[in-house]
């Protein structure tokens, strides 16, 4: 049962994470910015957010140190939407997922074009 709820949990705060990411004012939180992945511990007291980057791993981390210093903002904003007994503590970790992956798309469409060359 425990699992179901932190399931859950992980998804509204997902979501709402999305949300208030959108409205910072930050100018290292923007441009195209993502959530790849949210690692929620099970008693709901730490959470892994992991971001990336169309721009790269620079502005991945760029957008991570922002989000570290918005952090008390975002909690507050959190605690008001969801109403949670305990909120948990953020960590706001830089991936290139997005990049990597737009690379490997452009590499996979060149050998594409090249064999419809040949």
């Amino acid at each position: 049962m425990a699992t179901f709820r932190a399931s859950r949990t992980e998804e509204d705060i997902h979501r709402e994470l999305c949300d208030i990411m959108r409205g910072l004012k930050d100018p290292r939180v923007s441009g195209l910015i993502s959530i790849v992945k949210l690692d929620l511990a099970r008693d709901l007291s730490h959470c892994k957010v992991y971001i990336s980057s169309m721009d790269g791993i620079a502005a991945a981390k760029s957008a991570a140190a922002g989000l570290r210093s918005a952090q008390g903002f975002i909690k507050r904003e959190l605690n008001a939407r969801l109403k949670l007994r305990k909120l948990p503590e953020f960590s706001f970790i830089a991936d290139d997922s997005i990049a990597h992956s737009a690379d490997i798309a452009r590499i996979l469409d060149g050998l594409h074009t090249q064999d419809q060359e040949h």
